[in-house]
C-alpha cells in the first residue's frame, strides 16, 4: 500500500522522506520560535494569535522552497503570487518582525536541507533574546508620567510646587486651563528611575490640599515597563 502511495503521487522515497523530515524540523523549530516570543514578550501589544502565526508560518515557506527546488519558471510564479497578495493586519511591535523573519529563515533554511545550520542558528538567536530579557535591556531605567491636577477656587501655585519639589521630581508644566468652576493644570513628570511608592506619595500630598477636586497620573509609554 505504500508503494502504491508512493507511485500514485510520483514521488521518489527518499525525496519523500526529506520532505516529511524537513516539515517536521520546520515545525518543531517554529515551536520553539513561538516559545522563545512568548517568553521573552514584554508590554502590552501581545497578541495569542501571533504564536500559531510563528509556527505555521516556517513549514508553509519549507513546502514552498520544495516546491520550487531551484525551477526559474516556479519561482518566478512564486513572486508574482506574491504581488498580489496583501498584508492587512499591522506590525504592532518592531521587535515582532524580527520573529517573522526568523521564521521565514527557519523554513528556507529547512526546505533546502540545511537543518543543522538552522537549528546552530536558532539557538544562537534564542540564546541572544533570552540574554536581552533578563538584563532588561532596551527598556528605559527613567520613568516620565502625566500628572492632571483639578480643583476649584483660587490655584494654589506655591503649595502644589513645594509638594512637588519635596519628592525630588522634574516637573514640567504642559497645560493650564481655568474654566468658570473649576481649574486644570498638566504637568511631565520625570523620575530617575521607576518608583511606584514616591508617585503614590506625591498623588496623596497633593490631594490632601485645600481645594484640590481630582489627580490623576498617567503613563504615556506605549509600552510599560512590565
Amino acid at each position: 500500500m505504500w508503494q502504491t502511495f508512493v507511485e500514485l503521487i510520483s514521488i521518489t522515497p527518499d525525496l519523500l522522506a526529506k520532505f516529511v523530515i524537513a516539515m517536521l524540523s520546520a515545525a518543531i523549530l517554529g515551536l520553539g520560535i513561538g516559545l522563545v516570543y512568548k517568553f521573552t514578550h514584554r508590554g502590552l501589544s501581545y497578541e495569542a494569535t501571533f504564536l500559531p502565526t510563528l509556527v505555521g508560518l516556517a513549514p508553509v515557506v519549507c513546502c514552498v522552497m520544495f516546491f520550487i527546488q531551484g525551477n526559474l519558471v516556479l519561482s518566478l510564479g512564486l513572486v508574482g503570487s506574491l504581488s498580489i497578495i496583501r498584508f492587512r493586519t499591522p506590525i504592532k511591535d518592531s521587535r515582532d518582525m524580527v520573529f517573522l523573519f526568523w521564521s521565514i529563515a527557519t523554513g528556507l533554511g529547512a526546505g533546502t536541507n540545511n537543518l543543522g545550520m538552522v537549528a546552530v542558528a536558532g539557538i544562537i538567536i534564542a540564546l541572544i533574546y533570552i540574554v536581552m530579557h533578563f538584563v532588561r535591556y532596551g527598556i528605559p531605567t527613567d520613568a516620565e508620567y502625566v500628572l492632571i491636577i483639578r480643583g476649584d477656587g483660587s490655584y494654589r501655585a506655591v503649595e502644589i510646587n513645594q509638594v512637588i519639589s519635596q519628592f525630588q521630581v522634574e516637573a514640567y508644566l504642559r497645560s493650564h486651563d481655568i474654566k468658570v468652576d473649576y481649574w486644570e493644570r498638566v504637568f511631565e513628570l520625570k523620575l530617575g528611575k521607576v518608583n511606584q511608592e514616591i508617585i503614590d506619595q506625591l498623588v496623596s500630598s497633593i490631594h490632601e490640599l485645600e481645594g484640590i477636586l481630582e489627580v490623576s497620573v498617567l503613563a504615556p509609554q506605549l509600552a510599560l515597563p512590565l
